[in-house]
């Protein structure tokens, strides 16, 4: 049994869901959806086996500096 989404895809088993983690259990992220540093952290989740969004992940774009 595969532990990540990119295991599973090399194993052709395309309805693969990765285990449940708690929010605890990872870190949240507080870059900017759709920066790089987001999909960096996205990725990195992605090799990891968790999953993609944590509870406390970053949302929106407020208290940034202009």
């Amino acid at each position: 049994m595969p532990d990540t989404v990119l295991e599973a895809i090399k194993l052709g088993l395309w309805d693969f869901e990765p285990k449940d983690v708690e929010g605890e259990d990872f870190d949240a992220c507080g870059a900017m959806p759709g920066t790089p540093a987001k999909l960096l952290m996205l990725a990195e989740r992605v090799r990891l086996g968790l999953p993609l969004w944590h509870p406390a992940d970053r949302q929106d774009c407020e208290d940034t500096e202009e």
